[in-house]
């Protein structure tokens, strides 16, 4: 049996039951693992007389951080809202992803309305942001300080001592009584602090177990390159960070137009330096990386040009570094290349410069630096085209002083989902490179001796191929990198349109509902009306089957009426249909070929008619070659299929995989591939965490 791990709760029913909440959504990703709750009390809990608004930051906090760093508890878990920043030291911190709705609301007496209000309404609230709403909505209202715990406090209302509170909904939502919100408060009208309706793990700073496990609940901040100029020089790698991103720290010196790829929901942080003028100091854009990281974002540092020129890209990598947290880079268009490539100012001419120099003239803190040519020596080195010749090179700079320990590399296919990175000195670098004729950079100077460390994400930088259709690559590939991986995007499936569904779409009028159960079958139902010129304003309404399908009807700006709560397979669907579709509806079952009938025939009953529609078939891609991988996703049965005819067996036998439903396991074992890590929830991010889950149990396992 595990040795439990204990983790800290305060000891209010609020605090015991989202601690347990919590502790049970764990249990699911790490079965593995023991997770034994401890309550405790705090300043917060044993002092009710003083006004919160004056209350010290770590009021709610100290005594379970303090026995976190006596050795007492394990961990400890706190709203997110009420940790002081910064943490004890000591001590790191992760904010779990499961989060209730982060507004505030308005509670009323039981049994009362706004209409009871009197003219002068006396409000509890326990902030002065809750008293400057109050006095904004009730003009001439009386904002009064109120401490206890949630039920202590709505007592206190019921007995007339407040006319309303205004509260965190989240804490109402947990306990069960949100049905006493009377009006939902709009965080435009009152902001709420970070963290409201979250949860924060805390653990002492050198704690391998929680620092592994935290790599579940935090995405790799990625550094892209703006390019220099205008927004064309950005890559398309770093356009796509940028639509993904939650929070946007960027730079003076780019084009604002790619701050319109940003989600609309993304907060956006100018921390721009110009010369002499820092709108953010260096160790507050530290601080925001790491915080907003820990916090579980998706993180994006835009940086102008290229990050690793001139970027004091080190400086914001050590600072990650310092709490293992991971991070990706993608280059940008420097100027250096806009300034000569782009003007005609060619930097290298066959028989006129076979390469230059780069360097900058300031010092640290101002002032001119050396450029004589005894100051330049040191700087690092990088060779062109030089891999079949290196052996020679080696030589010519040992022979010119350099010391044989001084750090080497060569980068192969730089860039690329097959780069390889080979390091060493330069004494041992040529006995270490392989027989190819790839292209490769050599890279001579300290540089070759720094890393990045994919081994922080939950895939720990495995290379996880992705077989699913071109519907589902996007989705797959972000998951992948959010764990810290390496997609590799090689479907082996295309979806194509049925042209036999045209004619019965064409009867749409003759339905109550569309059942539709996956994202692919809305990209394909999306393509089959524009072929067929259907207006799809005349779609009946829409059960689909889970989030996921109806996000990719959201994104179409169509929003199904019934979605089921829990199980987004057969079973939830035939459990929401008869309280969405009623006895007597007239149902439209669309699918793909490989899904069968099954379900079309369950839905039917006395009185309700199925017409069971193939909106689309899935064809086979088989590409020439498979990259190396170490891990593989299977969204159909009919992936694995293709894949056993390109590869034996055998090849998957020592990979991880993850999968999309029973089917596709079944696929599987036909090959004598009975294990994969699939989720309860059939959703491609589901699947992915259950790899990535899987993965940290076993390394779970070495400690």
């Amino acid at each position: 049996m595990p040795i439990p791990l204990k983790i800290g709760s305060r000891d209010s029913r609020l605090a015991v039951l989202q601690t347990e909440q919590a502790l049970a959504r764990l249990r699911d990703r790490l079965p593995e693992i023991a997770f034994e709750p401890v309550e405790l009390s705090s300043p917060g809990d044993r002092d009710r007389r003083l006004d919160l608004r004056e209350s010290p930051p770590d009021f709610f906090t100290r005594d379970l951080d303090q026995a976190l760093l006596e050795g007492r508890l394990d961990a400890a878990l706190h709203s997110a809202k009420d940790m002081p920043d910064p943490v004890p030291e000591g001590l790191d911190w992760v904010w779990l992803p499961w989060h209730e709705d982060p507004r505030d609301v308005l509670v009323l007496g039981a049994g009362k309305t706004l209409a009871d209000l009197p003219p002068s309404p006396r409000i509890g609230v326990s902030s002065e942001r809750r008293a400057a709403w109050s006095q904004a909505r009730f003009p001439g209202c009386r904002p009064l300080s109120i401490r206890g715990n949630i039920e202590d406090r709505l007592a206190q209302l019921d007995a007339s001592r407040y006319d309303g509170l205004v509260m965190a909904a989240a804490a109402l939502i947990r306990l069960g009584l949100d049905t006493r919100i009377a009006e939902w408060i709009p965080c435009s009208d009152s902001s709420v602090p970070d963290g409201q309706g979250s949860l924060a793990l805390a653990f002492r700073s050198d704690d391998p177990r929680f620092l592994l496990l935290r790599r579940l609940f935090v995405k790799p901040v990625t550094f892209a390159g703006a390019g220099c100029g205008s927004a064309g020089s950005c890559t398309l790698a770093g356009v796509e960070a940028l639509r993904q991103a939650d929070v946007c720290l960027y730079d003076a010196l780019l084009d604002p137009a790619l701050l319109d790829f940003l989600p609309a929901s993304a907060t956006r942080i100018d921390v721009g330096k110009r010369a002499g003028a820092h709108r953010s100091p260096q160790d507050e854009i530290n601080r925001l990386l790491t915080l907003h990281a820990r916090r579980g974002r998706r993180v994006v540092r835009l940086k102008g040009g290229d990050p690793g020129i001139y970027g004091r890209l080190s400086e914001e990598l050590e600072a990650l570094e310092a709490l293992r947290l991971p991070y990706r880079i993608l280059p940008g268009v420097s100027s250096l290349t806009a300034a000569t490539t782009g003007t005609g100012m060619l930097l290298t001419q066959r028989g006129v410069s076979p390469g230059f120099s780069v360097l900058t003239p300031r010092r640290q803190g101002g002032g001119a630096a050396s450029i004589r040519q005894a100051d330049r020596p040191p700087l690092p080195l990088v060779l062109f085209m030089g891999v079949g010749v290196l052996t020679d090179l080696v030589a010519q700079l040992l022979s010119d002083g350099l010391p044989a320990a001084t750090p080497a590399a060569v980068v192969f296919d730089a860039g690329s989902t097959e780069e390889l990175i080979v390091r060493g000195t330069l004494a041992d670098l040529p006995d270490k490179i392989p027989a190819t004729d790839r292209p490769g950079l050599i890279l001579v100077g300290e540089l070759a001796a720094r890393r990045t460390h994919p081994e922080w994400g939950a895939l720990g930088g495995r290379r996880v191929l992705l077989t699913c259709s071109g519907a589902l690559q996007e989705k797959a590939a972000r998951a992948v990198r959010d764990y810290g991986g390496i997609p590799l995007s090689r479907p082996l499936m295309k979806m194509a349109l049925d042209p036999e569904c045209l004619p019965v779409l064409k009867t749409l009028s003759n339905y109550d509902w569309l059942v539709v159960t996956s994202p692919s079958a809305v990209t394909m139902l999306m393509q089959a009306l524009a072929r067929a010129r259907i207006d799809r304003r005349r779609l009946p309404r829409i059960l689909a089957a889970g989030p996921g399908t109806a996000a990719a009807f959201h994104a179409e700006g169509i929003f199904p009426e019934a979605v089921p709560e829990h199980d987004f397979g057969t079973a939830g669907v035939l459990q929401a249909a008869p309280l969405a579709l009623g006895p007597e509806a007239r149902l439209l079952r669309l699918r793909s070929a490989a899904a069968g009938p099954e379900l079309a025939k369950q839905l039917a009953g006395e009185k309700r008619t199925v017409t069971d529609c193939v909106l689309y078939t899935h064809q086979p891609i088989r590409p020439d070659q498979v990259p190396a991988f170490d891990a593989v996703f299977f969204a159909s049965a009919s992936a694995v299929e293709t894949f056993m005819s390109l590869q034996e067996a055998g090849s998957l036998a020592a990979k991880q995989i993850a999968i999309l439903g029973k089917p596709t396991l079944a696929a599987l074992a036909r090959h004598g591939l009975p294990d994969a890590f699939m989720a309860q929830e059939a959703t491609v991010e589901g699947a992915l965490a259950a790899l990535a889950a899987g993965i940290i149990r076993k390394e779970w396992e070495k400690l």
